[in-house]
């Protein structure tokens, strides 16, 4: 049926080849994604009206060219790309872009999405370049020297979150994201609190974050927060107070 509890089924079925890094199921949930989204977004702003039958209609050509189809595409395929890079599978990204591009041509609703985890930048302006800069080199397992590690590890958190924060597919990099950010962290507190500064203050604080069991938002916000000192990072106000308040529990 074309209402909620379908939309329901397909977000389902799409995040979960986000959050496992499925390039196969996530091929072949993308096109149901794309539709069920456009039509709700259609209904909702009067464009159209739900067919008799309930069953939801699918993309024209037209609108799979048009801007609310790119724009749902392009989420999926930046947060696919996030978490795939958050576990290293470049191969994943490969095959997910290769198979979108065989299904639906070079120009899929979505496709430019692909472009800042394609090669290097050093020079990232918005979000989503510093993002992709931080991914490209997960994805090639360009690993930082030990005294800069931990502070390209932060950079990488922090900017991961931002991006999660602004996605229909929050929790499903959120996750992943604070898996790899425990791991990371974990790896500082073992090998590299000789590079962190105030080490008398931020080893009892990195101690404290680990403790936490829980692979969540809280936590993510609270490591990116706490170890800003350790790494002699400036927060301004309105980001430390954000992290602070999402560093929270009940």
């Amino acid at each position: 049926m074309t209402d909620m509890a379908e939309l329901q089924r397909r977000k389902k079925l799409i995040n979960e080849a986000i959050v496992f890094v499925d390039p196969d199921a996530f091929i072949a949930s993308y096109v149901g994604w794309l539709e069920i989204t456009t039509f709700i977004t259609a209904v909702r702003s009067g464009d159209v009206q739900a067919p008799a039958d309930g069953v939801t209609p699918q993309l024209a050509a037209q609108q799979m060219k048009g801007g609310v189809a790119a724009k749902y595409g392009a989420d999926a395929v930046f947060a696919f790309c996030m978490t795939a890079a958050l576990k290293g599978d470049k191969v994943a990204v490969e095959k997910v872009e290769k198979g979108l591009t065989e299904k639906l041509g070079p120009d899929f609703p979505g496709s430019v999405a692909f472009w800042p985890f394609h090669s290097a930048n050093d020079s990232p302006l918005s979000l989503e370049d510093h993002v992709g800069a931080a991914a490209y080199k997960m994805l090639a397992g360009d690993i930082a020297p030990p005294p800069m590690r931990a502070r390209e590890n932060w950079n990488a958190g922090l900017r991961f979150f931002e991006k999660a924060r602004q996605s229909n597919f929050a929790q499903e990099i959120i996750f992943p994201l604070a898996v790899w950010t425990r791991a990371k962290w974990s790896e500082t507190l073992e090998k590299g609190v000789a590079f962190l500064a105030h080490i008398e203050d931020s080893v009892p604080e990195l101690k404290q974050c680990l403790a936490e069991t829980r692979n969540d938002q809280a936590f993510v916000a609270n490591v990116l927060l706490k170890m800003a000192p350790a790494l002699e990072q400036d927060l301004s106000d309105d980001m430390a107070g954000f992290l602070r308040s999402l560093s929270r529990r009940a």
